[in-house]
């Protein structure tokens, strides 16, 4: 895209209280999309690739959530980044797409030339730059970020198919009960402001239907989705499947990682991805240590400032250390995220886990996990303010807040 000085806006969707239940027991203390990944927010991750874009004059976080559940956080991101970012809360669900046309007047306040659209719970690059020059390039409506899956996991997701000369979306369906593509969609797209109209014409069939069927003994014969409010329109189902093949809708492929959140397990792993990621990107983050005089540290790692860890423990890879954690001598950590206020005593053992904020670990005690991160168990999870006593193991479990073990557990759900 040129530097013609055309401005470029950013949503990012972030859910709410009722969505983020998989997210559970972590999902309690903090809003989802403001649990840490690699040391930063969930949604710190898509707002810093925004700050990238080539004139963006705003980025709006759209979802369920109290809003001053979000104040502190957008404050301060927006001083950092020095960009403006704002919350909107929406006052009922509107859809993935209804969502930004119910806030499409302040979003369009910069008359922006494009408009991204992100969801929070995605973990990729975010190659945003580069899906707007080939959005220039392909003149559409709208481009969608996809990736090659197995097959076995296509249809989890929206399946696609796109001509392979000119990335036109040809075909659009949303987790089909058949095989029908191993492209799928990302969950992150730019549109230009005609979407707004899509949006509308869906919005105005839906009431014409409803105002048909006040006259009509037919409805008993019509399908649950045109019994929707005729405000709530789904990006996937109502916009994206209807316009492909229309020369309206293209596709950007990115042969980078990309993950969904949606569980503890999941974020673990996401955040261990940004972790890489942050050699390429923000290395000034990566922790360095030999054991000397400082612990010693293996593979990517974060610690906050804060953070007080013995020189004789061992970090690493894959560990994010949260703010005022201590670490005491001896410790050795796996593949963790260790949250805020969090002890951690001499000689005890974490691998493949969650920590919860002011947790304790005491001496000599294991809390570890196999890793796999797609089971419910994959993972051991300690929600906050868990007290495991010394010589403890725990192994495959989730402990609910404000519990204390002073016997050793195996895959357990301590409530």
């Amino acid at each position: 895209m040129d530097s013609s000085g055309e401005k470029v806006v950013a949503v990012i969707m972030v859910g709410g209280p009722t969505k983020g239940t998989r997210f559970r027991p972590l999902s309690f203390n903090t809003p989802k999309p403001l649990f840490p990944l690699a040391g930063q927010a969930m949604v710190h991750h898509p707002i810093s690739a925004c700050k990238k874009i080539p004139n963006l004059a705003q980025i709006f976080l759209i979802g369920f959530y109290e809003e001053r559940e979000f104040a502190l956080y957008v404050s301060s991101i927006s001083n950092e980044l020095k960009v403006p970012v704002r919350y909107l809360k929406e006052d009922k669900p509107h859809g993935s797409a209804g969502g930004i046309y119910y806030f499409r007047d302040l979003i369009m306040e910069d008359s922006p030339s494009h408009i991204f659209l992100l969801n929070c719970d995605v973990c990729c690059s975010f190659p945003l730059a580069d899906m707007l020059e080939a959005h220039v390039r392909y003149g559409g409506m709208g481009t969608m970020l996809v990736i090659k899956v197995s097959a076995e996991s296509a249809n989890e997701f929206g399946e696609l198919v796109a001509d392979p000369i000119t990335k036109e979306l040809l075909h659009y369906t949303e987790k089909p009960e058949t095989f029908v593509s191993d492209l799928i969609n990302c969950g992150v797209y730019v549109f230009t402001p005609e979407v707004f109209n899509a949006i509308e014409d869906v919005s105005s069939h839906r009431e014409g239907r409803a105002n048909l069927r006040r006259i009509s003994s037919f409805e008993a014969l019509q399908s649950a989705t045109r019994n929707l409010p005729t405000d709530f329109v789904r990006l996937d189902q109502d916009i994206l499947s209807p316009l492909a093949g229309k020369k309206q809708l293209y596709t950007y492929e990115t042969m980078d990682f990309w993950e969904q959140i949606k569980t503890p397990g999941m974020a673990l792993k996401c955040s261990s991805l940004y972790l890489y990621q942050f050699r390429f990107t923000s290395s000034h983050l990566l922790a360095s240590g030999d054991g000397i005089k400082n612990a010693t540290i293996v593979g990517d790692v974060y610690i906050h400032p804060s953070a007080k860890v013995h020189p004789s423990a061992k970090i690493g890879p894959n560990v994010s250390l949260s703010a005022n954690v201590r670490i005491g001598a001896g410790v050795r950590l796996i593949s963790c995220i260790v949250l805020d206020d969090v002890e951690i005593k001499e000689n005890a053992v974490v691998i493949h886990s969650i920590v919860g904020w002011k947790s304790t670990i005491g001496k000599w005690s294991h809390v570890q996990a196999e890793g796999d991160f797609n089971a419910k168990l994959g993972i051991t999870i300690l929600g906050e303010a868990v007290t495991v006593e010394d010589e403890v193991v725990v192994i495959n479990s989730i402990v609910l807040p404000h519990k204390t073990l002073n016997v050793s557990v195996q895959e357990e759900i301590i409530l």
